[in-house]
């Protein structure tokens, strides 16, 4: 269509300051830091609770297979050593075609991404921290071990697969882990959408991680369709216990909020809810923040509805969707002439947004880092990222026998 006559005058109406997703936002904000700092202070003062630092990450992989040498520790931050526990969500690990969603559940791609992940986390892990710490060659040999991450508990659903990992140290200390898988895809069922859910308790404390990939579209309803699927994983998720009694005791939680400390990740789908044209030009000119004062997930979760208690950290990164593949450039065509060319308008129309996004619940938890992950170009979306520190409860078993 035509151009926009007088860019300058038309940025500046969009700017404007008194917009009513750029008040929701600002008070969502206000209220979340308040919320994180009472938060901080209850953590302060508990002296039978262990801090650990989780995290969680999420990537549409975009159905790519992964090469060999493909190397994640820079996404996982892994050469800091300084995590207990990695959360991993992806979404796409295979093309979303009528073979793999009425095929098989399992699939080579979900065991290739777990040796990446585990090559990434153990590469720096154990030798390096000993030998900073100057340990013999003995001591060095026994607590290595100690040091390194395992797999506690992995899970796929067609494109969807989340990896559990702690220090083998932390080990025994997770327990009665359990998945749920549940399909909101073709007939609300199928799951070429949907989620993954994992759970486990740390110490006295229950934990709940999901990985959703939502309902995609930027047309007109595309928004409840994604509010329809978040609340239809949140009340259709449920983990069975499963074994006796002494390994699965009634008070582990069934559902997903009913668990202390809960995250949800994944490929949400949410859009800019803006007229193209204007969107081109905050694109253009790289104002995100006021892009984001048209972000559906945003605008969501001011009014509550699906997201009701659910928070966000501060995003500050650039989208997260839609780039080239091997490139750093959104696939969204700014003049237009590639787009018929290519013959595929829907596509070739999708303005840049955050799909990616890590949402949290339960006062136990405090981001400290939520960040997008630049440097891979595998897919058309980019891997984001956030560490929590999370306060867990000592078990009464491990309380009976602390000393006084």
């Amino acid at each position: 269509m035509g151009e926009v006559n007088n860019p300058s005058s038309k940025l500046s109406e969009i700017l404007r300051p008194g917009s009513v997703a750029g008040k929701l936002l600002r008070r969502r904000l206000i209220s979340e830091f308040a919320a994180v700092g009472e938060d901080a202070l209850h953590e302060s003062y508990q002296s039978d609770t262990i801090k650990y630092r989780v995290f969680a990450g999420t990537w549409n992989v975009a159905g790519v297979t992964p090469p060999d040498d493909l190397n994640l520790e820079d996404w996982l931050d892994a050469k800091a050593n300084s995590y207990d526990i990695y959360v991993l969500g992806l979404q796409e690990i295979v093309p979303l075609n009528a073979r793999n969603v009425l095929g098989p559940t399992k699939s080579s791609a979900a065991m290739k991404w777990n040796s990446l992940i585990g090559d990434a986390l153990n590469r720096f892990t154990g030798r390096r921290r000993d030998e900073e710490e100057g340990a013999g060659e003995a001591q060095e040999a026994q607590r290595h071990g100690k040091h390194l991450f395992r797999c506690v508990v992995s899970e796929q659903m067609v494109g969807i697969f989340v990896s559990v990992w702690a220090r083998s140290g932390l080990r025994r200390h997770v327990r009665h882990a359990a998945a749920s898988c549940v399909g909101a895809g073709v007939l609300g069922r199928l799951g070429n959408k949907g989620a993954v859910s994992v759970r486990f308790m740390l110490h006295g404390t229950s934990f709940c991680f999901v990985c959703c990939h939502f309902a995609s579209g930027g047309k007109d309803g595309d928004t409840q369709l994604r509010n329809a699927d978040a609340a239809d994983i949140l009340s259709r998720t449920t983990f069975r216990h499963g074994g006796s009694a002494a390994t699965a005791p009634e008070e582990l939680p069934r559902k997903i909020l009913d668990h202390d400390r809960v995250v949800l990740l994944g490929d949400l789908n949410y859009r800019i809810a803006m007229d193209d044209a204007e969107a081109r030009l905050l694109v253009q000119a790289k104002k995100w923040s006021m892009l984001l004062e048209n972000d559906e997930l945003l605008l969501e979760l001011a009014k509550g509805g699906s997201f009701d208690g659910w928070r966000e950290g501060l995003v500050t990164f650039s989208p997260t969707y839609k780039y080239h593949l091997n490139s750093d450039m959104f696939y969204w065509c700014i003049d237009g002439a590639a787009t018929a060319a290519a013959g595929n308008r829907d596509k070739q129309h999708r303005a840049p947004a955050w799909c990616d996004r890590i949402l949290w619940r339960g006062k136990g938890l405090r981001q400290l880092r939520y960040e997008r992950c630049g440097g891979y170009r595998l897919s058309d979306h980019r891997p984001v990222r956030a560490v929590f520190h999370a306060v867990c409860e000592r078990s009464p078993l491990e309380m009976s026998s602390t000393p006084a």
